[in-house]
């Protein structure tokens, strides 16, 4: 099964409200209306593309090593996904997905890492969670995220309806910001240009890892 069936069959029945899920319809609504209002603002349009020039980011692991794009760079080409924490069920059906695209990356001579704005203790909960062999970093206020064009503010009502339902991002995260990055994948070459982007306001469709493996053989390609 696809990345994106396994989200939309998560999706149907999540609104549905079947077991083990139970929320009042209000809330789904409230859901709907950020999304709508996010994609309006064509906020993704303002992202980076592809032939932009990608900024450098060195970012620490959960167990405090700095990870710098540059380093990843000079040993191949560079998968970077953007995700908003995990505390997202969609977040961590993608980062299983890549997980299972990660040797044919890796057969290609490419790096992977996963960028979200969480503390290292909620890194450390996604990689165990879903079973990581890749870099998991953490982007303090969403700094990286604003470099790629992907960092928005939440509105009011949406921060309201997360703190009744208990979702504390500022404990997430660290910081007071309640800010999110737009889920975002970016493939970049060794000479720091990127090669693919993808960018989506809507938080629920993630592109399918095997849709990186083009630019991928073309970036060997080009190296040989």
């Amino acid at each position: 099964m696809s990345l994106q069936s396994k989200l939309d069959a998560f999706k149907a029945d999540f609104e549905a409200g079947k077991p083990p899920y139970s929320v009042p319809r209000s809330v789904i609504d409230t859901m709907h209306r950020a999304t709508a209002e996010l994609i309006a603002s064509g906020a993704a349009r303002r992202a980076l593309k592809a032939g932009d020039k990608a900024p450098f980011f060195a970012l620490k692991d959960p167990d405090g090593r700095t990870v710098a794009s540059s380093e990843m760079l000079a040993r191949g080409p560079l998968v970077v996904s953007f995700y908003r924490g995990a505390w997202c069920p969609y977040c961590n059906m993608e980062l299983q997905a890549l997980q299972e695209a990660l040797p044919a990356f890796r057969e290609l001579g490419a790096g992977l890492v996963a960028i979200s704005p969480q503390n290292a203790v909620n890194s450390r909960k996604s990689i165990r969670t879903n079973g990581l062999d890749f870099p998991i970093l953490s982007d303090p206020g969403n700094e990286t995220a604003a470099a790629f064009g992907l960092r928005y503010a939440m509105p009011d009502y949406l921060i309201e309806l997360y703190k009744n339902l208990k979702n504390d991002l500022p404990a997430f995260n660290g910081d007071t910001s309640w800010t999110l990055p737009m889920p975002g994948r970016f493939v970049i070459g060794r000479d720091g240009v990127i090669r693919y982007a993808e960018v989506n306001p809507d938080y629920t469709r993630r592109p399918e890892p095997s849709d990186l493996l083009p630019t991928l053989r073309s970036q060997v390609a080009r190296a040989a």
